[in-house]
């Protein structure tokens, strides 16, 4: 089931892209947000990847991940998926669904965040407060 889950909202991000892909056009709202979308999926799965066995959907404290894209931000699967779908929205051109998201971003993700550092400090520490010191997000 975890591995299902793995890549359950990859596989979604890339049929909403082959949907947009299909619906090609030469204006700079959907140039922009394609590149974004683009590069937003790579690194998002870079940092799937990068975080290997410490993956879960719930907050869990297995092993702290510091090294990749992990070195300079706490959070890269968050970070780089909300933009990855941002730049999708862009694309889209749908100001009111791109600022929706906006907002449902800002309302579940970071909380989110917030309760995996508090799960990750009571289980690392000192450890976890240094690398928390030395990284964004």
């Amino acid at each position: 089931m975890k591995q299902v889950l793995y890549w359950v909202d990859i596989t979604v991000f890339l049929i909403f892209a082959g949907i947009m892909l299909a619906h090609w056009q030469w204006n700079t709202h959907y140039l922009i947000g394609i590149a974004l979308a683009g590069a937003g999926l790579m690194l998002w799965i870079t940092a799937r990847l990068q975080l290997g066995k410490s993956f879960s959907v719930t907050a869990q404290a297995k092993k702290l991940v510091t090294h990749g894209l992990y070195a300079r931000i706490r959070n890269p699967i968050y970070f780089f998926g909300g933009i990855a779908i941002l730049g999708l929205l862009v694309a889209w051109g749908k100001l009111v669904l791109t600022l929706v998201f906006l907002v449902f971003y800002f309302l579940f993700q970071i909380p989110r965040a917030k309760l995996e550092a508090q799960v990750l400090e009571e289980t690392f520490g000192d450890e976890y407060r240094r690398y928390r010191k030395q990284t964004w997000f």
